[in-house]
């Protein structure tokens, strides 16, 4: 029966978890609006989440849109239909890939950063510090991560809908020489502004999601430099898996 005693440790700890991580995020939502505001570490913040993933997703963006628009071209012309790429191309970026895919590469570049920066203050106790100076970790810490991720990721979202977009188009016109103007007409024509508000609207959730997640595993972060390592990897995989998970719910809602 010890298999038993496992899954049900496994559940409670879950669940402990879990209602610790509520409680986290209704403190976070309390001190959004409570003074003072820490206007120059938010700026700090969205530009090292912002700015400072650019590239990584911009190159994403870049390539995806590029290999879908690939894939794309080789099943439709078996049926006639290569003028339909960029419509396709449109849809599935700006509802699902460019949402998705930036906000898994953003998890582990700025999730795992986040945890720990967190998790380091917590075993070297300088968490403990601003506790006893009357600080509250929440206000100073999350509050600036997790609005500097709900802001940016939107922001990051929209520049990968058009690098992707465009990838595409460089690939179907200089490639296989497909018209440019077909191609383009058929991005505005098919999608619509429903399914690029619903994927900035997914990427604010996912933009909360990473920066919420990289605070609290690096806040719980027991054991030494071990369990930094441990709480940084934990941190990815769990942002990573709830973003999958909410972008089901999220497209079920929202479609």
């Amino acid at each position: 029966m010890k298999w038993l005693e496992k899954v049900g440790k496994w559940v409670i700890d879950g669940v402990n978890a879990s209602g610790d991580y509520a409680l986290l995020n209704l403190n976070t939502f309390k001190y959004i609006f409570k003074k003072p505001f820490d206007i120059k570490n938010l700026f700090k913040q969205m530009e090292r989440i912002g700015v400072d993933s650019l590239p990584v997703v911009l190159i994403t963006a870049l390539f995806t849109g590029m290999v879908l628009a690939l894939q794309t071209y080789a099943g439709f012309k078996r049926f006639q239909a290569e003028s339909m790429v960029g419509a396709l191309v449109g849809i599935a970026l700006t509802r699902e890939l460019a949402p998705v895919l930036t906000g898994l590469m953003v998890a582990g570049r700025i999730g795992s950063s986040i945890a720990a920066e967190i998790g380091t203050m917590r075993v070297t106790e300088q968490i403990d510090a601003l506790e006893v100076m009357g600080v509250d970790p929440v206000h100073y810490l999350f509050v600036p991560r997790v609005m500097a991720g709900t802001f940016m990721l939107p922001l990051l979202v929209a520049l990968a809908d058009l690098i992707g977009i465009y990838g595409g188009y460089f690939l179907v016109v200089s490639l296989f020489g497909e018209n440019p103007y077909l191609y383009m007409k058929n991005v505005y024509i098919y999608t619509e502004t429903w399914d690029v508000v619903s994927g900035l609207l997914k990427s604010i959730a996912f933009g909360y999601i990473i920066a919420s997640v990289g605070c609290y595993k690096g806040l719980r972060t027991r054991g030494g430099a071990e369990g930094v390592g441990r709480s940084t990897t934990e941190a990815v995989v769990l942002a990573s898996l709830t973003i999958l998970i909410a972008d089901f719910f999220l497209s079920k809602l929202l479609f």
